[in-house]
């Protein structure tokens, strides 16, 4: 019985991935998804053997034991959602930190400082604008932060004769490279593989040291290498149809453009808090920008002005990050069967997953099954259940396909779809150059995976 299970949950397991290609709303999928495969998992106690039942704890419900057939379903359908709470919050403080930057002048400020230092260079000025995203979106989180930067950023590199596939892809991909360091996609992430209270250890500041910093400088660098290949090899072009965006009245004082990196550094150097940190570093920027020149109870509008459009910015993905944990859940239950199938045939030694997980990369695009924002999910906890891996690789070996392959390569992460219609790329044009630096860039990020992780234990291990 739990064999056959086993296939009918793989069976749906495509399913749900060509599902998420076809760019269907993630919401209802993972809905659909987390019922359908609990349904299936409930199925299999009644038929499985007991052999089997008795390996796996968690399938061990109903009379007789501690765990009511109730209980399990109010931990997939209430503890689960209310468990991301906190990384919904984080997620709506960066967007607001992200609307604070802009508004204040201080990400326009810094890019046209950029393009002046990059002169009538195309090259120098794309690479410099290049590593200022990266830089920038350390900290801001959103697709309107995103679009915010990008109305700015993509005329600059388009006015150079930058051919319009290669400004957005370079763009794009450099928002991907400085999400390896956004503490709020850390902790997004972190809370698939483990509940942080559970290894308090595995914190932003230890992963930035391991490997964080170095991940988001070699896709920087890979970025950076590759545009300037596709640069060499393209006509250079003045035609494009984006509008630049409107010019501000000033720059912002230059002694605000620290602060986009003020979280990141208090949160690796003292474990300062990821809002305490984006509070801090966006009311500085509103007082020191003089936005605070009104009354108190104006200030305490504009203050509310901005968060409410921060939260407009995560809107489309609150639904799909409340629906999400209910499908992680029920991946927990579902994982028995999945390795009482693949078990057998899935490695167990890191080497051998990095080496796999590399040649598969492709199937990080369009919300497939190595993607934590799309039915990525369920392939990690199947991964969870066939060895003994440290949490630390885990976490890398799944944020690789997840930041580079969704944010920084895929069209249909909601800024890559938005920056197709603004700059009216073909998807076939972006995806011809995001899918080589995806798989050149994956390789190396697997390489430094496998030396800097593969060896962990003891603490470390699940």
């Amino acid at each position: 019985m739990e064999i056959a299970i086993g296939i009918l949950l793989i069976i749906s397991f495509f399913g749900f991935a060509f599902y998420c290609i076809k760019g269907y709303n993630l919401m209802a999928g993972f809905l659909v998804m987390a019922t359908l495969w609990l349904v299936l998992s409930l199925i299999g106690t009644l038929g499985a053997s007991p052999d089997f039942i008795a390996a796996n704890k968690v399938l061990q419900f109903g009379p007789g034991t501690d765990v009511s057939l109730v209980k399990v379903l109010n931990t997939v359908y209430q503890s689960g959602p209310e468990g991301w709470g906190t990384i919904l919050i984080n997620f709506i403080f960066g967007a607001w930190f992200g609307r604070v930057l802009m508004d204040t002048g201080i990400a326009g400020t810094i890019i046209r400082k950029t393009v002046e230092l990059g002169g009538d260079k195309p090259l120098v000025t794309v690479i410099l604008l290049d590593i200022v995203t990266a830089i920038i979106f350390t900290s801001m989180t959103g697709a309107g932060p995103v679009m915010a930067v990008g109305v700015i950023v993509l005329p600059i590199l388009l006015s150079l004769g930058i051919p319009k596939a290669i400004a957005l892809f370079t763009f794009i991909a450099s928002v991907g490279a400085g999400s390896y360091l956004n503490p709020v996609f850390f902790q997004q992430y972190r809370a698939f593989v483990i509940d942080p209270d559970k290894l308090p250890a595995f914190n932003f500041g230890w992963y930035a040291g391991a490997w964080g910093y170095a991940a988001a400088g070699i896709m920087v660098v890979v970025t950076i290498i590759m545009t300037a290949i596709y640069l060499a090899t393209s006509k250079k072009s003045h035609a494009w149809a984006a509008q630049a965006a409107p010019q501000a009245q000033k720059d912002a004082p230059g002694y605000t453009l620290v602060l986009p990196l003020l979280p990141v550094v208090l949160n690796i150097a003292f474990n300062f808090s990821v809002i305490g940190g984006f509070l801090l570093a966006g009311l500085l920027a509103l007082w020191l920008c003089g936005k605070f020149n009104k009354g108190f109870r104006e200030n305490i509008q504009y203050i509310n002005k901005l968060m409410y459009d921060g939260t407009v910015d995560t809107a489309p993905m609150v639904g799909f990050l409340v629906c999400l944990p209910m499908f992680n859940t029920v991946a927990k239950y579902a994982s028995p069967y999945f390795s009482a199938v693949l078990g057998p045939i899935i490695p167990t030694q890191p080497l051998m997953i990095c080496a796999l997980f590399t040649a598969l990369l492709f199937f990080s695009l369009f919300r497939g099954p190595l993607t934590l924002v799309g039915c990525g999910a369920a392939t990690l906890g199947v991964l969870k259940n066939v060895a003994s891996f440290s949490v630390p690789f885990m976490y890398c070996v799944f944020a690789i396909p997840t930041i580079t392959g969704n944010l920084g390569s895929c069209i249909t992460q909601s800024w890559t779809a938005w920056g197709l219609s603004y700059s009216k790329v073909e998807s076939k044009d972006f995806l011809r150059l995001s899918v080589p630096t995806l798989y050149i860039g994956g390789a190396i990020l697997f390489a430094l995976t496998f030396i800097a992780m593969g060896a962990l234990g003891g603490e470390w291990f699940v």
